[in-house]
């Protein structure tokens, strides 16, 4: 029988662990619903784990951290912006070199500005102080108390994205450059600014995602942490459909495999640790085994735009 505790503990830490797959799976949807593919939502939330202890180390304020973050995703995704609109790279080669160079610049950093390897040192961490009155609420005290203000925004950020896309005019514009980009640039619609737009946001929720990982988590930065976290966000923007509602959904059901294996000790159940290291990865496999076939991009998505073209 599993207990009430286990289980409050189990959605606690979903809701912990989907938090920066949301914020980065958002920032996909943003990327994609303009025409442009961001494999390089990982690199972006390596580049905002890392910034994000780099601000509070530097400033002894955590919250600065959160603006470091957000600013250096949404530099390398100015970056990926640049190649993949003006230059027209290719955008999955251009995504896949700032994962490759967040990587190793990030390496680069920790041996530079705190001369060690591997890891940054201990810095102030993004905290959620409950009041007393509200840890006293049966079951609900008990979970909130184990959340954080990183969970919130993530929620909120779900809410604004869904009325921006769906009711109102910008989100209007974003879906149609992403739709058909030639009919937007006849109708007066800057069609590279709006693409500039939605991918650098794409990066400031990312490098936030990422500073939920780090800051909002444990307060360092440790090679290898961000763990293909932008990746499996990809998946869960694909699963919902390039939707922010149905892309929360997904990154939920990620992230509990994440929650079952860090409380499986809890249950009374005779399978090895490792099977259940493997759930996330396996229900992201299964996801876009099962109904990447069933899900709708938007039509001109991944295809740069000439303007004048028809």
């Amino acid at each position: 029988m599993v207990s009430s505790v286990l289980i409050i503990s189990l959605i606690a830490s979903t809701l912990r662990m989907a938090t920066p797959l949301i914020l980065a799976a958002l920032g996909g949807v943003f990327s994609e619903k303009s025409g442009v593919v961001n494999i390089g939502l990982e690199g972006m939330m390596v580049i905002g784990a890392f910034f994000a202890v780099f601000g509070s180390y530097i400033t002894g304020n955590p919250f600065m951290g959160v603006l470091f973050a957000a600013a250096a995703g949404g530099a390398i995704a100015a970056l990926h912006a640049f190649l993949s609109i003006n230059l027209k790279a290719n955008q999955i080669i251009s995504g896949t070199a700032i994962n490759l160079f967040s990587t190793a610049f990030t390496s680069f950093l920790i041996f530079k500005i705190f001369k060690k390897g591997g890891q940054t040192d201990i810095v102030p961490g993004l905290s959620y102080n409950v009041p007393g009155f509200m840890k006293t609420i049966p079951v609900i005290g008990q979970l909130i108390s184990g959340l954080n203000w990183f969970v919130i925004f993530s929620i909120f950020m779900v809410i604004i994205s869904n009325y921006v896309l769906y009711k109102t005019p910008l989100g209007l514009r974003i879906r149609s450059v992403g739709e058909h980009p030639s009919a937007a640039d006849t109708l007066g619609i800057n069609v590279y600014k709006i693409r500039y737009l939605c991918v650098i946001l794409s990066g400031i929720l990312a490098g936030i995602g990422g500073a939920a990982l780090s800051i909002g988590m444990t307060p360092v930065y440790k090679e290898g942490m961000v763990s293909g976290r932008g990746f499996i966000a990809l998946a869960a923007m694909i699963f919902g459909n390039w939707k922010p509602v149905g892309t929360m959904w997904a990154c939920f059901l990620f992230a509990f495999g994440n929650a079952l294996q860090i409380n499986a000790q809890g249950l009374a159940w005779s399978i090895p640790n490792e099977v259940y290291a493997m759930f996330p990865y396996i229900l992201t496999m299964l996801a876009l085994a099962g109904f990447v076939g069933k899900t709708t991009p938007p039509a001109a998505d991944g295809i740069p735009y000439e303007k004048g073209q028809r």
